[in-house]
C-alpha cells in the first residue's frame, strides 16, 4: 500500500520541512505583494492621467466660457480635446481630432458627467493605437468638453513590471529558500551536537554531559535541562547501586549464619540441639524479613518520587495510641487531637521505627507526646547520639559503632524511612538531646 503524501512529508527531515514551509510562505507573500503592487501601480498611474486630462478639460472649458477659445486647440502633451455644443455638433478640437464623431456617445457622456469618472475608449477609430482615457467636463450654455489621453504606454509599463516580477520573484524565492536552508541548518547544528553527545553516552560513560551552546536561546535551555536530567539520573543510579551493594552486604551476614548453623546441624546430627538451631535460624530469618520490608518500603518511596500513596485525612492521635499500645514500656505523656493529611500506614511505620529505636536503646524509660500543632516527640533515656552524628544517622545503612552488632537489630534503614516518609507528608524530623537520652522530633502540618 502506497504511503500517503502526509506520511511521506512527516518522514522528511525537520530542516527540509522548515525550508519548504518558509518557501511556500515566501511564494504566497510575494504573490500577494506583487498583485497588490500591480493593482496599486496601475490605479495610481491611471489617477495621474485622469487628473492631468481633467485639468486640460477644465482649462478648455474656462476658455470656452470666457469666449477666448481658439480653433484648433493647442496642447503640449498630446491630449485630444473636443468641444461639443448643446446641439451635439463639435465646434472646436485639437489638431487631428475628429470633427464629426465625438469621443463618447451622448449616453456615455451623460453617465460620465453624473459619476464624474473617466472612461476607456478604443483609439483605433481615431487613428491612435491603443486605448484612450476620456474625461468629460460640462461648461456654460450646454457645451461639453471631452479630453482624452492615450494610455498604451502605461499598459506597456505595467506589462514590463509584471514580467520583471514574474521572472524576479521565483529567483528571489529560490535565493531566500537557499538562505533559509543554510540558516536553519546552522540553527539546528546545536541540536545535532546534542544528538551526537546523547549517542555517545552509554552505561560505561555515565558521567558525560551534553554540549551546551553559547547562545542563550531555547537550545541552550534544552541542553541545560537535559544535563540536569542526566545528573539526576546519575545520582539515582548511584543511590540504587549503593542500595544494592549495602543490601547485599547486609543480607550476607544472616544468610551466612543460617548456612553455617544448618551445615553444622547436618554434619553432626547426633550431638545437635535442634531446638537451639531452629531458634537461631528463626532469628536470622526474622532479620531477613525486617530487612526485606525496609528495602521494599524504600523502593516504594523512591518509586513515588516524594509523593504520597494516599492523601486523605488521618487522625494522628488514633495512630499514636494504636502504635503505643504494642509497647508496654512506652508511656504517653500527651496525646492531643490533631488531623493531618497523608497515608495512615506510612505514618504508622514512622512511629514504629522511632519507637523501635527508642525501646532498643532506652535504659528504662520511653516517652511519646503528641501536640495539637502536629509536633510528635519520642524520647528515651539511653546513651543518645553525639551531635555531629545526628544528621548522618538519617542516611541509608548508617549505623554508629555501638550499634553494629548483630544483636542490636536493624540495618540502618529505619531513620532513612522516617525522614523520607515525613518529607513526603510535608513535615520535618530531627534529633535533639533529651538530657539524658535522645529525643526524635517530628513536625507534621495539620490539615486545614
Amino acid at each position: 500500500m502506497a504511503d500517503s503524501p502526509l506520511a511521506r512529508w512527516r518522514r522528511r527531515s525537520l530542516r527540509f520541512r522548515l525550508t519548504a514551509l518558509a518557501a511556500v510562505a515566501l511564494v504566497l507573500a510575494f504573490a500577494v505583494s506583487a498583485s497588490t503592487l500591480m493593482m496599486v501601480l496601475g490605479r495610481s498611474l491611471m489617477d495621474t492621467v485622469d487628473e492631468t486630462t481633467r485639468q486640460h478639460a477644465q482649462a478648455v472649458r474656462a476658455q470656452a466660457d470666457s469666449g477666448t477659445l481658439t480653433d484648433p486647440i493647442t496642447t503640449q502633451d498630446g491630449t485630444i480635446v473636443q468641444v461639443i455644443a448643446a446641439n451635439g455638433r463639435i465646434t472646436h478640437g485639437t489638431y487631428g481630432a475628429d470633427r464629426l464623431v465625438p469621443l463618447l456617445p451622448a449616453h456615455d457622456r451623460r453617465r460620465a458627467q453624473s459619476h464624474e469618472n473617466a472612461r476607456f475608449r478604443d483609439g483605433e477609430p481615431y487613428g491612435i493605437p491603443g486605448p484612450l482615457r476620456v474625461v468629460v467636463v460640462s461648461g456654460d450654455d450646454g457645451i461639453t468638453v471631452l479630453a482624452a489621453r492615450p494610455v498604451a504606454e502605461i499598459e506597456k509599463s505595467l506589462i514590463v513590471a509584471g514580467r520583471v516580477l514574474f521572472v524576479g520573484t521565483p529567483l528571489l524565492v529560490a535565493f531566500l529558500a537557499g538562505a533559509s536552508w543554510l540558516i536553519i541548518g546552522r540553527t539546528l547544528r546545536p541540536i545535532a551536537a546534542l544528538r551526537k553527545g546523547a549517542a555517545e553516552i552509554t552505561h560505561t560513560a555515565r558521567s558525560r554531559r551534553l554540549p551546551v551552546p553559547e547562545a542563550r536561546d531555547e537550545v541552550h535551555s534544552l541542553a541545560v535541562t537535559l544535563n540536569d536530567m542526566l545528573a539526576r539520573l546519575e545520582g539515582a543510579e548511584s543511590r540504587q547501586r549503593a542500595l544494592v551493594s549495602d543490601a547485599a552486604h547486609e543480607l550476607r551476614s544472616p544468610l551466612a549464619s543460617i548456612r553455617l548453623q544448618l551445615e553444622v546441624a547436618l554434619g553432626h546430627p547426633e550431638g545437635q540441639d535442634w531446638r537451639e538451631t531452629a531458634e537461631g535460624v528463626l532469628e536470622d530469618t526474622l532479620r531477613l524479613s525486617r530487612l526485606a520490608e525496609d528495602l521494599l518500603a524504600l523502593a516504594r518511596l523512591d518509586e513515588r518520587g516524594g509523593r504520597l500513596a494516599r492523601n486523605e485525612p488521618v487522625n494522628l492521635e488514633e495512630v499514636v495510641r494504636q502504635v503505643a499500645e504494642r509497647y508496654g514500656e512506652v508511656r504517653l505523656t500527651a496525646c492531643e487531637p490533631v488531623v493531618v493529611r497523608g497515608d495512615a500506614l506510612d505514618l504508622s511505620r514512622v512511629l514504629t521505627n522511632l519507637m523501635d529505636n527508642a525501646v532498643r536503646h532506652a535504659t528504662g524509660k520511653v516517652e511519646v507526646a503528641l501536640r495539637a500543632d502536629g509536633e510528635l516527640t519520642v524520647s528515651d533515656d539511653g546513651p543518645g547520639i553525639p551531635e555531629q552524628d545526628r544528621e548522618r544517622v538519617f542516611n541509608r545503612f548508617t549505623r554508629l559503632d555501638d550499634g553494629r552488632g548483630r544483636d542490636e537489630g536493624g540495618a540502618g534503614l529505619g531513620l532513612a524511612i522516617v525522614r523520607e516518609t515525613v518529607r513526603a507528608h510535608g513535615g520535618t524530623v530531627h534529633l535533639e538531646d533529651a538530657a539524658p537520652g535522645l529525643r526524635a522530633v517530628v513536625r507534621l502540618p495539620p490539615a486545614a
